[in-house]
């Protein structure tokens, strides 16, 4: 059997606005974390603490992905800007 073999290039990736996107996500994280800690003990009472603990670190790991997106946004904007010759 033959390894099939795409016969045209893969596009090129788009960029959008990555930055505000993490950070809505982290946002979205947090404010569910919020909103869920009033009701900790129906949740620990229906073994479902983990829902609680879930938000939260979905909003540690935003804002370590706030950090490393800002970086990579630093660094993609200074590469383009030594790519083209200023005047």
């Amino acid at each position: 059997m033959e390894k099939w073999t795409p016969e045209h290039e893969a596009p090129e990736p788009l960029e959008g606005p990555i930055v505000p996107t993490i950070i809505g996500g982290t946002i979205l994280w947090f404010v569910l974390f919020l909103v869920q800690l009033p009701f900790y003990g129906w949740f620990d009472d229906h073994g479902h603490t983990w829902w609680v603990w879930t938000c939260l670190a979905g909003a540690g790991l935003g804002l370590i992905g706030i950090w490393y997106v800002r970086k990579r946004d630093a660094a993609i904007k200074r590469a383009s800007a030594e790519a083209t010759p200023s005047e």
